[in-house]
């Protein structure tokens, strides 16, 4: 690897677009002893495992002690063997039952590999004995797995949702009650809409668990994350004082060479490209065909499914131009849309080595075992710092060097992260949050809670302060019945079937659009309805697997797309225009540099239409439009807002574009939001207007991507001023001389109205007086 990253950077075209070469330095394990059954110590040994880490050991006595532990240290440390330990122990010694959930089926087909044979070694009178239990398997598969009553469960969020919760009673209570350890593995994933179900779910699971006399403890695993004890408290409901933190990787790995990579400015300023830069895409092409040229197998991660798919099938025609055809058919794209058992399939080419590389979305960030890899490219900044650690670490095989190359795109923060590469390197891990108080999310729960065993006052303990008053709500609405007991009050379910299989854990609309391949009727994917709107629109190119696709209808009612293949060499993006609409003011204070300027935390209701379509060419510039007919999105939310000072709006306004100032720091302060929280820019919205109907003035929103909030607004609320003062300075740092900016500092990949109006220079100017700072002079 050494002398592949001396070539790269002695050919004089990548040396110049080489902005920071850091070599994280490996190092040699750090082993503590731990005293292990007999049975347990000999199985280890027989897979080479003579000793344990220091951090290891660490969550193992922390877990003996009966404490709940967090172990938050990156990929490939080990983690699996701190709930190994004490769950093979418990079973061995009594019988002793273990839950682990994972986000991903893939995660639990791993573990089950693994601690299967584990057990088996230990022998039958070891009473240790693990299943899996999900949506994949048969009826029969599930009855076979109950009536074997193993002592290791391994399942999802969903399946703990919609089967054993509501079956405790009358086919799990054996498991229940004995239930002494739960593992929440990559907890840092159980955010947004998923987070805050699966919040509501574990309340549920504690719950049932208090009712058979059983009280698990909980081991939670995640990547390193800026708040990792009040994230897992957030998520099981548990005080976060019950917790043992265990952040110290002490695990032996080779040195990291990293390789922070801005693609060069475009060379011809006429053209209205000052600023721009080449795309990200092109120059991971590039880079990911060198190093499998040169036999280094390489894994690279973006954004999205179609990049994915497009971009892998570019990368094997470019390994055909330059004569290496041999190599083309082992690259292949791996995203989410794909087939259980192609996922499979790549998944295992990775670990033989048959596949040589792979463009692939975030959907191989987890701890799937793929062995180790040569090398891992990051087409564009992942979005957090989190992502980008957890990316990498798929890299590096034992205590060999490996490399890792981030290749920067346009937008605000990979430009930012490019200039200011101490901030990447050293900077704070981002906070993960969630929202278990959601309010289009907790009814439900709490009717399903009702379906599973009686409520009754005490389970405030569990939902919250607004759980009586909720209560009455859905009594009234006929879907509670109250009764006064010997014990107390109670409340039953009242409704008919199963309320768990009404709402979908994944999301709050689980409707999914087939996409159909017309020449055969085939289903080449599917999508969740909202992406279908803008992926698989009428006129949209759709790429999947080496195949590019035009989309010639959408029948919303029958949920399909038809697709007929085309040799487009273009891409497209919807347009769309949105309202927002205020229902109530939650909270409101106002700046510490401006009385004058409330920021209101608000309920809000946005509505969003999309209007019609552009095609683009790889270089961004658009080839035309069309208009669609697209049915409005509705989405009930939490925000952020704040109205323009009169003096300021005058002022901007004899400067220059007011609108396009409003709308430049609608996107800017949009864009830093992942520099502290752990969500995506897409996982925010905005809106910009010169006159809102419900503040009589000139009004920026913010607001929660998701229904119902999941606390990402309500944590910039709270830092909205120092929000204010980054993006101020964000975009006096760009040294762009377009009035309308550019990706690096005001423009968004996200906004429906092509970004215009957009004026960096009033946007700033509007920031710095809101927060009394000038960004030239650093105040």
């Amino acid at each position: 690897m050494d002398e592949t990253i001396d070539w790269l950077r002695g050919r004089p075209y990548y040396d110049a677009q080489i902005e920071s070469h850091r070599t994280l330095l490996g190092r040699d394990g750090e082993f503590c002893d731990v005293d292990l059954e007999a049975r347990l110590a000999g199985a280890f040994d027989e897979r080479g495992i003579d000793g344990l880490y220091r951090h290891q050991a660490e969550a193992i006595e922390a877990v003996r002690r009966g404490e709940n532990v967090v172990l938050a240290t990156p990929t490939a440390s080990g983690k699996s063997l701190a709930y190994t330990v004490p769950a093979f122990e418990r079973a061995m010694d009594h019988g002793g039952r273990t839950l682990y959930v994972a986000p991903q089926n893939a995660l639990i087909n791993d573990q089950d590999e693994t601690l299967s044979a584990l057990a088996r070694d230990l022998g039958f009178g070891s009473k240790v004995s693990v299943e899996q239990y999900t949506g994949r398997q048969s009826k029969s598969e599930k009855r076979e797995v109950r009536d074997r009553r193993p002592t290791v469960v391994l399942s999802n969020p969903d399946m703990l949702h919609y089967a054993l919760l509501p079956h405790a009673h009358r086919l799990w209570d054996w498991f229940f009650e004995g239930l002494e350890t739960v593992v929440l593995d990559e907890v840092h994933e159980y955010r947004g809409v998923f987070g805050s179900h699966v919040a509501l779910v574990l309340r549920r699971l504690r719950r049932i668990c208090d009712r058979f006399g059983s009280d698990p403890q909980f081991v939670c695993c995640s990547a390193t994350i800026g708040n990792p004890v009040e994230h897992a408290a957030s998520v099981t409901g548990t005080d976060p004082d019950s917790f043992c933190l265990i952040d110290e990787d002490t695990s032996d790995t080779g040195p990291t060479h990293w390789l922070l990579w801005n693609p060069p400015e475009y060379e011809n300023p006429q053209a209205g490209t000052s600023g721009r830069r080449k795309s990200s895409h092109a120059e991971t092409k590039r880079v990911f065909a060198d190093l499998v040229s040169k036999g280094h197998q390489t894994l690279t991660f973006t954004r999205a499914r179609q990049a994915a798919e497009q971009w892998a099938m570019e990368s094997a025609k470019e390994l055909r131009e330059r004569g290496r055809g041999d190599l083309a058919p082992d690259v292949t794209a791996y995203q989410a849309a794909l087939k259980n058992d192609r996922r499979k399939e790549i998944e295992e080419g990775l670990n033989s080595g048959s596949v040589r590389g792979v463009w692939s979305t975030n959907a191989l960030e987890l701890g799937v075992d793929i062995g180790g890899l040569d090398a891992v490219l990051l087409d564009g900044y992942p979005g957090t710092r989190m992502a980008a650690f957890q990316q990498a670490g798929r890299a590096g095989r034992g205590d060999d060097p490996s490399l890792v190359a981030m290749v920067a795109g346009e937008d605000q923060l990979d430009q930012y992260l490019m200039a200011n590469p101490e901030d990447f390197f050293a900077g704070n891990p981002e906070r993960a949050v969630v929202n278990p108080e959601n309010d289009q999310l907790l009814p439900n729960h709490v009717v399903s809670a009702a379906r599973e065993t009686w409520l009754s006052p005490d389970d405030s303990d569990y939902f919250g302060d607004s759980f009586p008053d909720l209560v009455a709500d859905l009594e009234s609405e006929g879907l509670l019945e109250s009764r006064l007991t010997d014990d107390g009050l109670r409340w039953t379910y009242d409704g008919e079937g199963s309320p768990q299989h009404e709402m979908s854990l994944r999301s709050i609309d689980d409707r999914e659009v087939e996409l159909l391949d017309r020449r055969n009727d085939d289903t080449i994917a599917s999508l969740p309805f909202e992406d279908a709107l803008t992926d698989a629109h009428p006129g949209a190119i759709y790429h999947h697997q080496g195949q590019s696709y035009e989309v010639v209808d959408l029948d919303l009612s029958k949920q399909v797309a038809e697709l007929s293949p085309t040799w487009a060499d273009y891409h497209t993006k919807v347009l769309h225009e949105k309202e927002i609409t205020v229902e109530e003011d939650i909270r409101e204070k106002t700046l510490s540099t401006r009385e004058d300027v409330p920021v209101r935390f608000a309920d809000v209701t946005m509505r969003k239409q999309i209007t019609g379509f552009e095609r683009r060419d790889r270089s961004g510039e658009t080839l035309g439009r069309e208009t669609l007919d697209m049915p409005e999105i509705s989405l009930r939310t939490k925000a952020l807002y704040f109205t323009v000072p009169d003096d300021v709006e005058q002022t901007m306004r004899s400067r220059g574009d007011f609108n396009g100032g409003i709308h430049a720091a609608e996107h800017g302060m949009i864009s830093l939001f992942p520099l502290e929280l752990l969500c995506d820019r897409a996982d925010i919205g905005g809106l910009s207007t010169p006159m809102h109907p419900h503040t009589g003035r000139s009004t920026i929103f913010i607001y929660d991507g998701y229904p119902g909030g999941v606390g990402l607004v309500r944590e910039g609320y709270g830092t909205v001023e120092d929000l204010m003062a980054n993006t101020a300075e964000m975009i006096g740092a760009c040294d762009c001389d377009e009035a309308g900016g550019c990706p690096a500092c005001v423009q968004s990949p996200h906004c429906g109205n092509a970004n215009d109006p957009l004026d960096k220079e009033q946007a700033r100017f509007l920031l710095e007086e809101l927060t009394d700072t000038d960004a030239d002079s650093g105040e």
